[in-house]
């Protein structure tokens, strides 16, 4: 696609971002039920279109040599478009955060004052392999009020063909322009380019996938950008902790979903509990999971691997677990200060003051005592479907819901008030 035509497409979701700010909440939730319902019908359909065209997307990913867990993140099957039905009601169903008032208050001179907020207008979503993203974000874009410009991977395109076109009949039942949700054809990085260099048009945007195409984004954009470079996770295994507990936290968080940004990457134990703790990993490896440890690890635990000083810090998305041996809590600060990648954190701990400090001084968008890395997301933490996990503190930081997308204005009434000389 020519970068004009990039142009043009955003040029489009400008204008149409312009009526969305004001649709009322039960248009937005009709359509959001409409989309909803063309999915379920999709998922059950026994000659789905959407199903057959992500069998093409995986048949040509599979042909390409992308790896496993790209390929888990790019398949749909019923029970995952039924999730995203399920998704969607739950975005229809959540408080409409356009046009809620904040702090009203009435000034000496008379004046009413107060904020309210307002959609941003144009987000540019750039995304990878999962196309279960592509109607995600435009039903928060499109609850929040937001125009959305949707720049999925070569691999994903016809999945997300198949997606926007239910989307697009559900906005055309309901009399909305098209142009609230349309997609950048998957290209080259000089599209990318281009879409984020477009101020005036386009207000924000979240790039989502692999840190290569978060950094690109980063560095090329003139428009503000929401950055999630990576999910380097940690679990620290405090002294005292409840062994059987952190075992199932573990389990959880490295073995359940090894594809996904909050899985736990890199081990920490603290070095009184290493004897105890560490033989324990050893059904992992029965189960296939490769452990790459430091000195004290590979001398306690037969089958694991020597790790690299690039292992610390790694996002593996894959069977392997980083483990290292620390002295106490402020050894797992250190490192966690050094290779952590502000998205999720936990401690296994029965110590309050241990854990309270751990809460305190770690640096990062989400925080856990004694729970898995995999509850840093929008849907466990309350908010519903997100957009991603931010890990740059402006504008928002964690899980980006439906308030994330937007912003306040200032509103005030008078009557006839003037500042003078």
């Amino acid at each position: 696609m020519a970068e004009a035509e990039v142009r043009k497409l955003a040029t489009r979701a400008k204008l149409a971002s312009r009526s969305l700010a004001s649709q009322p909440r039960s248009v937005k939730d009709t359509v959001l039920e409409s989309v909803a319902q063309k999915l379920e019908a999709e998922a059950d359909a026994p000659s789905s279109t959407l199903i057959a065209a992500n069998r093409q997307d995986i048949e040509a990913a599979t042909q390409a040599g992308l790896d496993a867990a790209m390929i888990d993140r790019l398949r749909l099957d019923g029970r995952r478009i039924r999730a995203m039905a399920k998704a969607l009601r739950e975005i229809a169903q959540a408080d409409d955060p356009v046009g809620a008032v904040v702090n009203m208050d009435r000034r000496p001179n008379g004046l009413l004052v107060g904020r309210v907020r307002m959609p941003l207008g144009v987000i540019a979503m750039i995304y990878e392999s999962r196309p279960n993203v592509t109607l995600e974000a435009f039903a928060l874009c499109f609850k929040s009020g937001n125009a959305v410009l949707l720049r999925g991977g070569k691999e994903a395109r016809r999945s997300n063909d198949a997606l926007l076109h239910l989307a697009h009949a559900a906005l055309a039942e309901a009399g909305i322009d098209e142009g609230a949700a349309l997609l950048v054809p998957p290209g080259a990085r000089e599209e990318i380019r281009e879409l984020v260099g477009l101020t005036g048009l386009v207000d924000l945007a979240i790039p989502r996938g692999g840190e290569a195409l978060i950094r690109f984004v980063t560095e090329h954009a003139r428009v503000p950008v929401i950055q999630h470079y990576k999910g380097v996770c940690h679990l620290f295994v405090d002294e005292g902790a409840d062994l059987a507990m952190a075992e199932r936290l573990v389990e959880d968080g490295k073995l359940v979903r090894v594809g996904v940004c909050n899985a736990l990457e890199c081990l920490l134990v603290d070095e009184h509990e290493a004897e105890r703790f560490v033989p324990r990993l050893a059904r992992f490896i029965e189960q296939g999971l490769e452990v790459r440890g430091d000195e004290r690890v590979v001398t306690l635990l037969p089958g694991a691997n020597r790790a690299s000083e690039d292992d610390w810090g790694r996002e593996f998305l894959a069977k392997i677990l980083a483990v290292r041996v620390v002295s106490g809590l402020d050894g797992a600060l250190d490192h966690i200060a050094r290779y952590g990648s502000n998205h999720t954190e936990v401690i296994a701990t029965r110590d309050y003051a241990r854990a309270q400090r751990f809460l305190r001084e770690v640096d990062a968008c989400c925080v856990l005592v004694n729970a898995s890395t995999r509850f840093n997301d929008g849907g466990e933490l309350g908010l519903g479907a997100e957009m991603g996990i931010s890990t740059s503190k402006l504008h928002a930081y964690g899980p980006m819901g439906l308030e994330h997308l937007t912003t306040l204005k200032w509103i005030g009434y008078g009557d006839g008030q003037t500042r003078g000389g």
